[in-house]
C-alpha cells in the first residue's frame, strides 16, 4: 500500500527500547506492560514510540507489514496483537469477520480532535471500532515542465493513455489502484461488481501497457519522480507530499471523475491482551503531540484537525498534495467484495503479463 519504503521494513519486527525516564515506574500506569502494535513499514513519527514509552512506562512492541493482505493472514491466523492499522477495505472485511472488538469510547478523548471528513466513513459509520490514523487520495504526479495543466483536466486519467507521453509514465503496482484509475477513467464506480465494466477497465489497462510502454513500479516512483526521471505518475497523495517537497517542479493532480479517498486507521483485534493500553495509545497518537510528530515525519495527513491545519500552512504551505480533496461526489471509499478483489486480481495478473511480453 501506500506506504514511503514499507518493503524495507515488511516483516521486520522492532522490539523499542523502554522510556528514558530512569525511575522505577512511579506515576506511570502501565509500567511493566507491552503493547503489541502491527503497523505499516515507515509509518510513525520517529519519538511516537519513545515517547508514548515514557509517557506510560509500557514497552511496545512493534512488528511491520507491506500490504493489509499480509496483515490480514496474520490476524486470522490468531496471531496476538493490541493494535492494528489497516486500510478502509481491509476493515471492513476484518468486521464481516468478526476479528475486531468495539471501542470503549469511555476510554476515548480524542474524537473530537479528529477531522470531520475522515469521521463515520461508510465502513464503520459511528467509529465504533476504528478511530483515523493517516488519510488522503489518489491522484497523479507529474513533471510541470513536461505535462500541461491543460492536458491534465481535458483528459483526467485518460492522460495514461495519450501517446505524447510513451515511455514517460510510471503505473502503481496495485490491482485495486490501477483498477480504480481505469474504471474512473471510463467514468464508472471504482466500487464496481459489474462484469462488463471491469473486463471494460482490463481493456483500458490493457491499451495502456500495450502502448504506452509503461514501468509498473511500487515504492521506487516516490524517489524516481523526485529526481524527474518520469512525466508522470500513478501515487498516493502522501507520497505526492514528499515529492513535491524535494522537486518544486512537481506537480498532484486529481481528475473530476473521481477518485480513491482513502483511511488507515487504528483498530484493536478481538484477542488483544491489552485492549485499556491500545486505548491509551490510540489517545496518544491522535493527540496533538503524538499526530504532530506522526505527520510532519511522514508526510502523510494528519487525522488531527489542528495537526492538519498547522501543517498545511506550514512545512507543507503550498503543496496541494497534503490536504486532501472533499466534497466531489465523484471520490469513494473502497469498499470490500471478496468476489470482485478475487475478479481484478485475476485481470490485474493478465495486464502484468501483457506488459512483460509488450
Amino acid at each position: 500500500m501506500k506506504k514511503l519504503l514499507a518493503s524495507i521494513l515488511a516483516a521486520a519486527t522492532v522490539i523499542s527500547m523502554t522510556g528514558c525516564s530512569s525511575n522505577s515506574g512511579e506515576g506511570k500506569p502501565y509500567a511493566g506492560q507491552e503493547l503489541h502494535l502491527y503497523n505499516w513499514g515507515e509509518y510513525m513519527g520517529e519519538n511516537l514510540i519513545s515517547d508514548f514509552e515514557d509517557l506510560t512506562g509500557a514497552t511496545v512492541v512493534v512488528d511491520y507489514f507491506d500490504s493489509n493482505e499480509a496483515m490480514y493472514i496474520r490476524v486470522a491466523n490468531g496471531e496476538p496483537y493490541d493494535i492494528l492499522v489497516p486500510s478502509d477495505y481491509m476493515i471492513e472485511r476484518l468486521l464481516q469477520e468478526d476479528l475486531l472488538q468495539p471501542l470503549d469510547k469511555s476510554k476515548l478523548n480524542c474524537m473530537d480532535l479528529l477531522v470531520e471528513g475522515v469521521k463515520g466513513l461508510p465502513y464503520d459509520p459511528n467509529n465504533d471500532y476504528s478511530v483515523p490514523y493517516f488519510w488522503g487520495t489518489v491522484g497523479i504526479v507529474y513533471d510541470k515542465t513536461k505535462v500541461s495543466e491543460e492536458d491534465l483536466q481535458r483528459e483526467g486519467f485518460n492522460i495514461f493513455l495519450d501517446t505524447k507521453y510513451k515511455g514517460d509514465i510510471y503505473l502503481y503496482d496495485s490491482e485495486r489502484d490501477s483498477f480504480m484509475m481505469a474504471l474512473k477513467a471510463l467514468g464508472y464506480s471504482m466500487n464496481t461488481s459489474d462484469p462488463n465494466e471491469l473486463n471494460e477497465a482490463y481493456e483500458w489497462l490493457l491499451q495502456c501497457v500495450e502502448t504506452m510502454d509503461p514501468e509498473i513500479v511500487t515504492d521506487e516512483i516516490i524517489d524516481n519522480m523526485a529526481q524527474g526521471r518520469k512525466a508522470l505518475g500513478l501515487v498516493y497523495s502522501g507520497d505526492a507530499t514528499y515529492i513535491m517537497s524535494e522537486n518544486e517542479n512537481m506537480g498532484y493532480f486529481i481528475p473530476e471523475s473521481g477518485t480513491n479517498l482513502w483511511s488507515d486507521a487504528m483498530v484493536i483485534p478481538k484477542n488483544a491482551a491489552n485492549p485499556d493500553l491500545a486505548h491509551e495509545f490510540i489517545n496518544y497518537v491522535s493527540s496533538y503531540d503524538g499526530a504532530m510528530d506522526n505527520s510532519s515525519f511522514v508526510g502523510y495527513t494528519s487525522a488531527n484537525q489542528q495537526v492538519m491545519d498547522e501543517l498545511a500552512n506550514g512545512d507543507f504551505a503550498g503543496i496541494n498534495a497534503y490536504l486532501p480533496r472533499t466534497g466531489n461526489p465523484n471520490d469513494e471509499v473502497f469498499k470490500y467484495d471478496e468476489e470482485t478483489r478475487k475478479t481484478i486480481s485475476d485481470l490485474f495478473s493478465r495486464v502484468k503479463i501483457a506488459a512483460s511480453n509488450a
